[in-house]
């Protein structure tokens, strides 16, 4: 004969945890697998998609549901459903100790192909392989921060290799053309030559264009420069990174 089984309990499979404490009892919700950070950072907005089942437990491994007192009380003023979103915004997720190794090792391997992306040997110019920037990060001991983006982290990769000696290391250049009025450029060309590395060209035949190499992190203040100063009347086009401009390949 089969087992009844008890009312409150309820059985799940392939579920990921959301764990929260509050007035000393804890909650927890029931999701499926890497649904909840989709739906935090506001990627998937469909709560059916997240959520396996609308029913706030104290214990999901064992399908044990909290009793609607205990909710009432650790949640005054929220209905259940409203209780719920609580937990699913507030608390931790739990993951596996496989998981949790798998999500770390792809996060490495993302931040370090941002970095890639982003710089070069200063020597050569030429990029590094994501191989090569792993293994740096490595050695200089980066552990990933569950707290910050991958793209944050990028930026503080390439902070630490800048000031470390793993790997000679910097951000690649990027190519534009900056172009206005002549008028116009005669009276911004002193502004804008602080911001530019290296001019590549400098015509001046009709209207003035300017290619030039500049560092990623002046694009804005050229942007803002251009928009104060000409009134949108001047441009600049990304061409691209000199890193790649010449089809170099990527150091091994």
């Amino acid at each position: 004969m089969p087992i009844n089984q008890p009312a409150n309990v309820i059985k799940l499979t392939n579920v990921s945890v959301v764990r929260y404490k509050r007035s000393g009892k804890r909650f927890e919700v029931a999701c499926y697998k890497n649904k909840v950070r989709e739906w935090r950072t506001g990627v998937e907005k469909d709560l059916d998609e997240v959520l396996q089942i609308k029913s706030i437990f104290v214990n999901v491994s064992k399908g044990q549901t909290a009793s609607k007192e205990d909710v009432e009380k650790a949640f005054p003023g929220l209905n259940t459903d409203e209780a719920l979103l609580e937990i699913l915004k507030k608390g931790d997720l739990q993951v596996g100790e496989k998981e949790r190794s798998h999500e770390l090792s792809n996060s490495f391997r993302e931040i370090a192909t941002g970095v890639a992306e982003k710089c070069v040997d200063p020597g050569s110019q030429r990029p590094y392989t994501v191989g090569i920037i792993e293994k740096a990060m490595h050695d200089a001991g980066y552990s990933i921060k569950t707290g910050r983006s991958a793209k944050q982290q990028v930026l503080d990769v390439i902070k630490l290799l800048q000031s470390s000696d793993t790997l000679p290391i910097e951000r690649a250049k990027m190519r534009v053309r900056i172009t206005m009025s002549n008028k116009e450029g005669k009276k911004l060309k002193e502004k804008l030559l602080p911001l530019v590395e290296k001019v590549e060209e400098d015509d001046w035949t009709e209207d003035w264009e300017l290619i030039a190499s500049i560092d990623p992190g002046a694009l804005r203040q050229i942007n803002e420069l251009l928009e104060n100063e000409t009134k949108g009347r001047g441009r600049v086009e990304t061409l691209s990174f000199s890193s790649i401009a010449d089809g170099d390949e990527a150091l091994e």
